[in-house]
């Protein structure tokens, strides 16, 4: 039988498993992308994230904050209180991979399609 890893008292067959269950998913990753360079309001990540439902945002925000790799601080007791995400310490630890998808993403679009400026509705 085949080594398995182990993390938090959940099993995987590979560490390539364990990283697909921590950003895996079609928003994850653009979520942690959209906090490389700083904290934001969840109205902000709203507006970044247009396809994205306020229900997976929230459910994708909470399973990234559970995982350790967001942070959430909440400022105020009364509404309108003030929400921030951020990246954590193990969240940056992600930077250098984002950064490859980023330049990957690019030379896809380089090679085989295009930029477009504006999307008119």
């Amino acid at each position: 039988m085949g080594k398995f890893v182990s993390v938090k008292g959940k099993m995987y067959p590979c560490s390539i498993s364990l990283t697909m269950d921590l950003v895996g998913g079609k928003w994850k990753t653009v979520i942690l992308y959209h906090l490389k360079d700083g904290e934001k309001r969840y109205s902000d990540l709203r507006r970044e994230l247009p396809a994205v439902t306020e229900r997976t945002l929230s459910l994708q925000l909470k399973q990234l904050e559970e995982d350790g790799l967001v942070s959430r601080t909440v400022h105020g007791e009364k509404p309108p209180i003030k929400v921030l995400y951020n990246l954590t310490e193990f969240g940056k630890t992600f930077l250098p991979v984002l950064d490859a998808i980023h330049k990957w993403g690019n030379q896809v679009v380089e090679d085989k399609g295009m930029i477009i400026e504006e999307i008119s509705s």
